[in-house]
């Protein structure tokens, strides 16, 4: 137990290092690029993930980055930090609207939807969206789809927490949005009306989950972004992938960037200490 003790707070110092070498963002870095015209997924292409950092001077981390995302999470690189807190989530249903982003289908709340809180700092929830397969892979395995939630604080710091999807039973979230996701369909740059959305609907693991500090997973690849992503491998059915995909219409089969280099970072597991 002193050993856990002893890394979590070695852990922790150098979370607080980084972000603060990485704490001065610009409005701009801290956003996805949504034209999806700018970039695409296939593989060899001139502008594929293997060539994001050479469209734009601006992407230049997509190609030269050192904590680049998504990675995989192998159980030899990953340390175990016993944790008795929950993941410190408070959502609050909000009026939210539906984007089609051309690369993906993107959920965004237009007022005040919560926020989490991590190592003191507060990170409002601004959007979620889905990438199918999943982006990353824990022991190899990608998964059939992950949802990203993004979050901003007020000094423009991203946190993401990604939730994995196996193809089984449907979704509920994604069900209650079906009628909004079709209504997307080819309209690429389009936006429609949800009305009042929940994110807490969006079902987790708070106790046992994986952190690391990587990057935005689509240009401009911005880095220092904590990553949080839940332990438990949640279920989403083979039609609800299957409309993600139709309602973008893209040429290709999947929008999920190839796992990247993890260059010596730590990666934890936090879980409480049943876990052992």
């Amino acid at each position: 137990m002193k050993n856990m003790k002893s890394n979590y707070t070695i852990f922790a110092f150098g979370f607080l290092l980084i972000m603060l070498i990485l704490s001065h963002l610009s409005p701009s870095q801290a956003q996805e690029v949504e034209d999806e015209r700018e970039f695409d997924y296939a593989r060899g292409g001139h502008m594929g993930p293997e060539n994001w950092g050479e469209i734009k001077k601006e992407w230049s981390a997509c190609s030269n980055g050192t904590m680049q995302s998504p990675i995989d999470m192998s159980s030899r690189r990953v340390g175990m930090v016993v944790n008795a807190n929950k993941l410190d989530r408070n959502y609050k249903s909000c009026d939210a609207t539906i984007h089609n982003r051309g690369h993906d289908i993107m959920l965004q709340w237009e007022g005040d939807a919560g926020s989490i809180r991590i190592n003191g700092t507060e990170y409002a929830l601004k959007q979620a969206h889905w990438h199918s397969p999943s982006e990353h892979s824990i022991n190899g395995r990608r998964y059939d789809m992950e949802l990203h939630l993004v979050h901003l604080s007020i000094d423009n710091k991203i946190a993401v927490i990604a939730v994995l999807y196996n193809i089984g039973k449907p979704d509920h979230f994604l069900t209650k949005l079906a009628v909004n996701i079709t209504a997307m369909i080819d309209q690429k740059g389009e936006h429609g009306h949800c009305g009042i959305i929940d994110p807490k609907e969006i079902l987790m693991s708070n106790r046992r989950y994986y952190r690391y500090i990587g990057s935005l997973t689509v240009p401009p690849c911005t880095e220092g972004v904590v990553w949080t992503i839940s332990k438990k491998i949640r279920t989403v059915s083979k039609d609800q992938v299957k409309l993600l995909r139709e309602a973008v219409h893209d040429y290709a089969e999947s929008n999920a960037r190839p796992v990247q280099p993890i260059n010596q970072r730590d990666v934890r597991f936090f879980g409480p200490a049943s876990t052992q």
